[in-house]
């Protein structure tokens, strides 16, 4: 499985023989490079145009915005609801969860709080766990830290902080790092997964991408 990210909560995941994933498309209003991409299926976490651009899609995806059990393509696709009532008005978020043949990926959207126990529980095991970690309206550092050791993932991929040209306020990935006591950084354009599971958690900071087309 290839993992594959272009910056604030987008990644593109594909397995041979498999549909290929794009995860919240955004507008160009962030000010990053829109990656205009090919997939089988998007995802959208909540509706906004920093998550929400199918248009950027090249191709004709399937298209899923809510939570629900979606079985394409021989993937497994479970969305779950992440809402929160912590502020005046309800902020809608899905996560979702991903499960192809031999290895599981969960996105978190822009969750921004700690999940409860039987939430935690409903993510059933996961192999990679892509997480907020720059606040905003997500994960603040310290609870995407909280969040990692309630779920036990094999790799974490931090998403949605801080980058250059973004235009929202962010706090950068390297608090979040402090945050896991992680010393040694492991850097990469692709996360790779096969094989076996890592015996120790591995966070992974994808460099990310920008396609010319």
């Amino acid at each position: 499985m290839d993992i594959t990210w272009y910056g604030h909560s987008c990644f593109r995941i594909t397995e041979r023989n498999r549909i290929s994933v794009v995860t919240d498309p955004f507008s160009e209003n962030l000010g990053l490079p829109v990656p205009r991409l090919k997939a089988d299926v998007v995802t959208i976490s909540h509706d906004e145009p920093g998550h929400n651009n199918v248009s950027a899609i090249k191709s004709t995806p399937v298209v899923i915005s809510s939570p629900g059990e979606y079985e394409i393509g021989g993937v497994f696709i479970t969305g779950i609801a992440l809402h929160s009532t912590a502020e005046s008005a309800v902020r809608w978020n899905a996560a979702y969860r991903f499960d192809f043949d031999n290895f599981t990926v969960l996105h978190l959207g822009d969750l921004a709080h700690v999940p409860d126990q039987s939430t935690i529980e409903s993510f059933g095991e996961v192999n990679v766990l892509l997480l907020p970690v720059g606040g905003g309206n997500g994960l603040r550092a310290s609870q995407a830290a909280e969040v990692v050791a309630l779920i036990e993932p094999s790799y974490v991929v931090p998403m949605h902080y801080a980058l250059p040209g973004l235009q929202l306020e962010m706090e950068p990935v390297d608090k979040f790092l402090k945050a896991m006591g992680v010393s040694t950084v492991q850097e990469t354009d692709v996360l790779k997964v096969s094989g076996e599971m890592p015996e120790s958690l591995q966070v992974v900071v994808l460099t990310p991408q920008q396609p010319s087309a």
